[in-house]
């Protein structure tokens, strides 16, 4: 399960870094750079709910112990 999430961190943090390449900063709310930003926002929702996971199975681990 550590290895499936932080795989997925990675892809996340990969499609940031592309869609930041894809803003155009003098039209922020106009056409590419729309879909980019909501791109990284989805990125950086899908690396939160993520770290909940890894974080739940600790504490699921802990709490059988």
């Amino acid at each position: 399960m550590k290895l499936f999430t932080i795989i997925l961190s990675a892809i996340a943090m990969g499609l940031i870094i592309y869609n930041a390449t894809k803003i155009n900063f003098d039209a922020f709310f106009q056409g590419e750079s729309v879909v980019a930003l909501i791109t990284i926002f989805a990125s950086l929702c899908a690396i939160l709910l993520l770290q909940i996971l890894r974080i739940s199975k600790k504490i699921e681990k802990k709490s059988k112990h």
